[in-house]
C-alpha cells in the first residue's frame, strides 16, 4: 500500500466524522495550549526578572565592600591594588555622602553616591528618564524618583534640565564608613548649580548620583563599595578568592542569578505539571475517539483483510490517523497558547499603563520549546493510537465481517 493511499484511508474519518474529529483535535489543542501558556509564563517571568538585574557587564562584575568598616577601609591605595589583580579589567568606586538638595524653594535630604560614569554600566543601572553624565567633573546630578518627590517634583519629564543646589554633609562617622548624620558634621555647600540629567526609578529612597570629583575634593577618600569587572566568567572565582584574602566582602550578581534560575526551574516544572494534567485529559478523549473509530470500522477492516490487507497495513492506517490527530493538536495548541498569552499580556499591559506602571512582556516561549511541543503532541497521538491500532490489526476477518 502506498503512503498516499495509507494517508487517504487514515484521514477518511476526518471527512465522515468532522465534528468528532474537530472536537478531538480541539481537546488536544487545549491541553497542549495550556501547557504552552503556563510554561511560557514561567519563562517570561524569569526573563523579566533577569533582564532587570542582569546585564552583560553586571554579570562579570564583583561587588567589593569592607568586611568591617571600623578596621578595614577602602581608600585609593586599595582601589589601585584591586585594579592590578590578574584578570581584573576595570574598577569603579562608590562613595556615599549625605547631602541637602535644594530645588526652587524646597530642600530635602538626599543620599548621594559619588561615582564615575562607568559605575552605571558595571552596576547595570537603568534610567527611567534622561541619561548618565559623561565626565567625572560634570555639573550634573542623577536623582531617584523618591528624591524628586521629596523635592515636590511630580512631573519627572519636566525635572530633566532643572538646576539644583547641593550642600554636602561631611561627618567624622563618614570617615569610617558610617553614613548616619552625627552630632559633629560639616556643611559644605557646592557653589555651582547642578543640572538634573537623569532619573532612576526608585520611590523607596531619596537618593542620587553625582560625579565623584565633587565629593573626593572635599571628603575623605574612603569608599563604601568598589565594582570590579573581570575579563571572563571562568576567572570569577579566582578573582573573588584573591579579593577575599585581602579581608573584603565580595558579592557576585551571578550568585543571585543562579539562585533565581533554580527557583524558576522549580516554578516551570510545577506549571508544566498543571499543563500535563490538562493534556492527559485530552489524551483520554483522543483514546476514546480512536476506540470508537475501531468499532465503527470493524466491518471495513474485515473486508480489507479479506481482500489481502496485512496486519501491518491495518496497523499503519490507525497509527497514521492517531499521529495526524496528535500533530494537528500540537499545531492547534501552539495557536491556542499564543492567542491566550498575547491576550493576557495585552490586558496586563493595558492595566499597567493606565495605573502608572511600565508595560512588560510576561510571556516568553523559546523556539526549542515550540519544536518540543510539536514532537511531544505527535508522540502522544502515536502512543494513544497504539492499542486501538494493534487491536484492529489482530481482528479475525470472519469475526469482523459478522460484526454489527
Amino acid at each position: 500500500m502506498f503512503i498516499r493511499d495509507n494517508i487517504s484511508l487514515a484521514t477518511r474519518n476526518f471527512k465522515t466524522r468532522k465534528l468528532r474529529t474537530f472536537l478531538t483535535v480541539l481537546g488536544i489543542s487545549i491541553g497542549i495550549g495550556t501547557t504552552l501558556f503556563l510554561v511560557s509564563l514561567g519563562y517570561g517571568l524569569q526573563k523579566v526578572l533577569l533582564e532587570k538585574i542582569a546585564k552583560s557587564d553586571a554579570l562579570l562584575t564583583l561587588d567589593v565592600a569592607p568586611s568591617n568598616s571600623l578596621v578595614i577601609k577602602i581608600d585609593k591605595k586599595v582601589v589601585e591594588d584591586l585594579s592590578v589583580i590578574p584578570n581584573v579589567v576595570e574598577v569603579s568606586a562608590l562613595q556615599i555622602v549625605l547631602s541637602q538638595v535644594k530645588a526652587d524653594d524646597v530642600t530635602s535630604n538626599v543620599k548621594l553616591s559619588a561615582v564615575e560614569n562607568s559605575f552605571f554600566r558595571l552596576g547595570g543601572i537603568e534610567f527611567l528618564k534622561g541619561k548618565k553624565y559623561e565626565e567625572n567633573n560634570d555639573k550634573k546630578i542623577i536623582l531617584s524618583t523618591g528624591a524628586l518627590t521629596s523635592l515636590g517634583i511630580d512631573n519627572f519629564e519636566e525635572a530633566l534640565g532643572k538646576e539644583v543646589y547641593i550642600t554636602l554633609i561631611i561627618s567624622k562617622e563618614n570617615q569610617v564608613g558610617n553614613n548616619d548624620i552625627a552630632a559633629e558634621n560639616e556643611m559644605i555647600p557646592l557653589v555651582e548649580k547642578f543640572e538634573i540629567c537623569g532619573i532612576v526609578d526608585d520611590l523607596s529612597e531619596s537618593s542620587g548620583f553625582i560625579p565623584g570629583a565633587w565629593v573626593t575634593s572635599v571628603a575623605p577618600d574612603y569608599y563604601d563599595e568598589v565594582k570590579v569587572k573581570i575579563g571572563n566568567q571562568r576567572d570569577l572565582e579566582a578573582v573573588r578568592s584573591a579579593i577575599s584574602e585581602k579581608g573584603f566582602t565580595v558579592l557576585a550578581l551571578t550568585d543571585t542569578v543562579d539562585q533565581a534560575n533554580k527557583i524558576f526551574s522549580i516554578i516551570q516544572i510545577i506549571l508544566a505539571l498543571f499543563g500535563i494534567v490538562a493534556l492527559a485529559v485530552s489524551a483520554i478523549g483522543m483514546f476514546n475517539t480512536m476506540t470508537i473509530a475501531l468499532l465503527e470500522r470493524t466491518n471495513e477492516i474485515g473486508i480489507m483483510k479479506a481482500i489481502g490487507a496485512s496486519k501491518k497495513e491495518i496497523l499503519l492506517i490507525f497509527l497514521t490517523e492517531s499521529i495526524l490527530i496528535g500533530f494537528l493538536g500540537g499545531v492547534g495548541g501552539i495557536i491556542v497558547g499564543f492567542v491566550g498569552s498575547e491576550t493576557i499580556n495585552y490586558i496586563f499591559n493595558f492595566l499597567a499603563r493606565n495605573l502608572g506602571g511600565q508595560p512588560v512582556d510576561i510571556f516568553y516561549t523559546p523556539l526549542w520549546f515550540i519544536g518540543f511541543i510539536i514532537i511531544f503532541s505527535t508522540l502522544v497521538g502515536f502512543f494513544t493510537g497504539v492499542y486501538p491500532a494493534s487491536r484492529a490489526a489482530r481482528l479475525n476477518p470472519l469475526v469482523a465481517l459478522r460484526y454489527k
